[in-house]
């Protein structure tokens, strides 16, 4: 035997490729009741030094064979549907779907392939052969659980639903490369929904994209920060650390006073019950890929900053004016709306040979996970409060930041009317100095007005990014006896008028960064411009 191949199996490495030298599992035969038994990755079988090395993960849960429903085009909604795209993630194999009515929806491969994302001519190398080996890292059937968890939570949910796909001739050019493999099929939030009660039946679904664009344009818009909040927690409960934009639609909703409110809906489930840190190397690597978060009883809250790295531009923007009893109040919520036998139920919605597998695991984790989340709650608080920023819009706002005693600083945002009073009240947040070490306002476009009234106490450092536009910056009842503070004003040049005390405040003369500019420039912080 070549060296080469002596050494790949002296570290527990695949020798072959995934598709060679590995007991591949005959199509299962399709019965008159339209059932078969399948496994999702017979591929993921592996012998014990492999799994020392590399992991355990879900490996018998892949190689298990379960019962399930054959898909059919012509039948699975009234009037069948039509294949129309394929798509996906890096991972995750998706077919795109419409129905006679135009609703779409979506088959999401169980099965996933992260070697798309590597140069071609290391994908059916040992390095591109153990990255498809560690799909098994991912539980195959983690997200067919979510929704009644997710129904009790309060949280806006897909539903998918198991099915095998067979070598359809309806699938027409998709035929080839999606036929033979178990899907999860569920709808694609997107449009109007107002027949689908788990997206909030919003007549206007959105992209994270849209909704982004809209909040950084008008004060009009705006995110439901609570239910947002509420999301996130969810996240961490259920352990699913891959929560980027794109993993997020949003169900809008116009408001009696003329704004539209923005709700949100997780989806893409794949790594929610991440389990990484069960082989020697696999632990290993976690102590430096610290997103790469597993599933346990515990949260650790040291962990919970790795938990929340892919979502933090967005839990910075979203979640700036919450407070930590907010945090506090939605998190003892969210903790009372999962008792046993909601968990219980969920798990039953497995198939009998995953639950054997599975069930008491999860139910075991999940229970302990819920009860730590108001500790959880409070460190993430902590983590988002050490440095905040504050975005306007590309129209005018009236930023009045107030100091309220030793330690603490009241800050309001206003829209801005012509006549120069304020309109409706954007937010309002006090910091407090003892867990805030800074403050950052983006005036962005538009002729914003930044008023600051009082002396700030000076542990708390306050910046002022003018943005695009004319802005105004002015000091109000400054005490006599007035101390320097850490307010510093950084001027474009583009023609602001400072009201201020320079011996007070710092000025500094600055070129804005393109992700500080204006809102276009803004999205650059949500990868989505």
């Amino acid at each position: 035997m070549p060296t080469s191949r002596l050494l790949l199996l002296a570290l527990g490495l695949p020798v072959a490729s995934p598709t060679h030298g590995v007991a591949q599992m005959p199509l299962p035969v399709i019965g008159a009741d339209s059932l078969v038994h399948v496994a999702a990755g017979p591929q993921y079988r592996r012998g014990w030094l492999h799994q020392l090395l590399w992991g355990f993960h879900y490996r018998k849960e892949w190689a298990t064979p379960v019962t399930a429903p054959v898909f059919n085009l012509r039948t699975v909604v009234p009037g069948g549907l039509k294949p129309v795209k394929e798509g996906g993630s890096f991972q995750t194999h998706n077919l795109r779907l419409v129905a006679p009515d135009g609703r779409q929806y979506v088959l999401r491969s169980v099965d996933k392939d992260a070697t798309a994302a590597l140069p071609e001519e290391l994908r059916n190398g040992w390095i591109g052969r153990l990255m498809k080996d560690q799909t098994s890292v991912i539980h195959p059937y983690g997200a067919y659980i979510v929704p009644r968890l997710a129904r009790a939570a309060g949280v806006y949910h897909t539903n998918p639903q198991l099915y095998f796909l067979p070598d359809d001739p309806a699938l027409g050019e998709f035929r080839k490369s999606f036929a033979n493999a178990l899907y999860l099929f569920e709808e694609r939030p997107e449009g109007d929904q107002r027949q689908v009660l788990s997206f909030g039946g919003s007549a206007q679904v959105v992209s994270s994209r849209h909704v982004f664009g809209q909040l950084m344009a008008t004060a009009q818009a705006h995110v439901d920060a609570r239910r947002y909040l509420r999301s996130r927690l969810f996240d961490m409960w259920l352990g699913d650390w891959s929560r980027r934009e794109d993993q997020w639609r949003w169900a809008s909703f116009p408001t009696p006073d003329s704004t539209t409110v923005y709700r949100p809906i997780p989806r893409d489930r794949d790594h929610a019950f991440f389990k990484f840190d069960d082989g020697v190397v696999t632990r290993l690597v976690s102590f430096f890929k610290t997103n790469y978060q597993t599933f346990s009883r515990d949260i650790k809250l040291h962990d919970v900053e790795g938990l929340n790295r892919a979502a933090r531009p967005m839990d910075k923007s979203l979640l700036a004016y919450l407070s930590e009893q907010d945090f506090r109040q939605i998190a003892d919520s969210l903790r009372q709306a999962l008792p046993d036998p909601v968990i219980s139920e969920a798990l039953q919605v497995w198939p009998k040979e995953v639950y054997a597998l599975s069930g008491e695991e999860f139910r075991d984790k999940l229970r302990s996970r819920r009860e730590q989340l108001p500790r959880v709650a409070e460190e993430f608080f902590r983590q988002l409060a050490r440095d905040v920023e504050i975005p306007g819009t590309d129209q005018s706002e009236r930023f009045v930041i107030e100091a309220t005693g030793p330690w603490k600083v009241a800050l309001q945002v206003y829209v801005l009317r012509p006549d120069g009073t304020n309109g409706r009240l954007i937010g309002r947040r006090t910091f407090d100095a003892r867990q805030t070490g800074s403050l950052s306002l983006f005036g962005l476009g538009g002729n914003d007005e930044f008023q600051i009234i009082g002396q700030p106490d000076r542990r708390l450092r306050i910046k002022i990014y003018d943005g695009q536009g004319q802005d105004v910056v002015q000091q109000l009842q400054v005490p006599v006896r007035a101390t320097k503070s850490r307010v510093t004003i950084y001027d474009s040049g583009d023609g602001n008028t400072l009201r201020v005390e320079k011996k007070l405040i710092d000025t500094e003369a600055y070129q804005p960064k393109a992700n500080e500019y204006d809102g276009a420039g803004w999205l650059l912080r949500h990868r989505l411009y």
